[in-house]
């Protein structure tokens, strides 16, 4: 793999390994079809799917801005994100704006988000790459999204999603919990459980299910404490049933 996406792809992951399946919930096994078809069909019952108008990633207006938001995102608070995004386009709003700044000043814009030095590296690649290889128009396939410095299977999907409407299941944090947790996945990895959804959820549950399994585990599946006594799944959570009946530990 590129040393760019090896890049990208840490940067990704590292938050999501630390609040993944622990190694015990990995074993329990995954969902047989019909009881993946049946969580999704109580998901979609329970849960707010895509708003109308959504925006892309972190409510950014455009492709270009949503891809660097994403990028920006990697370890970082949504808070601290905004702010990193709204002081970088107060300054440069297009990949040739952005190259007419420093790396130092870019550096200094973002530094609310972390690792500003690093990523400000990866802007200025980005920009080149768009002008040089993709006519300064953000690829709108997972592909060319991923060719691009910075960019891991979890930005690109966001930014498909999310920019360009198209149906796919992005992998964050909450959505890698909640999956293999409950088994609608058994994957270790954030690109193994988003391979598997794309591989496994029935066709109708593509354009939401995104947003249904965020805010499960935003309100339900939570991190520390799931409510797993009042759930709606947990007739059918690999986690619930493996600790008989008992809220998981948090991994």
């Amino acid at each position: 793999m590129a040393r760019k996406q090896v890049a990208a792809q840490r940067e990704e992951t590292a938050g999501t390994a630390r609040i993944g399946a622990s190694g015990a919930e990995a074993k329990r096994g995954a969902l047989t079809p019909p009881e993946r078809e049946e969580a999704f069909r109580r998901l979609s019952a329970h849960m707010p799917g895509r708003t109308k108008g959504a925006k892309g990633p972190k409510d950014q207006p455009d492709p270009f801005r949503s891809v660097v938001s994403c990028l920006l995102s990697a370890q970082s608070r949504d808070v601290n994100t905004a702010a990193a995004v709204d002081a970088l386009f107060a300054l440069a709003r297009t990949p040739d704006e952005m190259l007419a700044l420093t790396e130092a000043e870019i550096a200094r814009a973002i530094k609310p988000c972390g690792l500003y030095n690093m990523k400000a590296r990866s802007i200025v690649r980005l920009c080149r790459e768009l002008i040089e290889r993709h006519d300064r128009v953000v690829p709108r396939d997972r592909a060319g999204l991923m060719s691009l410095p910075g960019i891991g299977r979890k930005c690109a999907d966001i930014v498909m999603s999310f920019a360009f409407d198209e149906d796919v299941i992005a992998v964050d944090t909450h959505v890698f919990r909640v999956c293999n947790r409950t088994g609608i996945t058994n994957e270790r990895s954030a690109d193994r459980t988003a391979e598997a959804l794309e591989r496994d959820v029935p066709d109708w549950a593509r354009r939401d299910g995104h947003f249904w399994l965020i805010q499960f585990g935003k309100s339900v599946c939570l991190s520390r404490r799931p409510r797993c006594e009042t759930c709606f799944l947990n007739d059918l959570c690999r986690a619930f049933s493996a600790t008989g009946g008992v809220a998981p530990a948090s991994p």
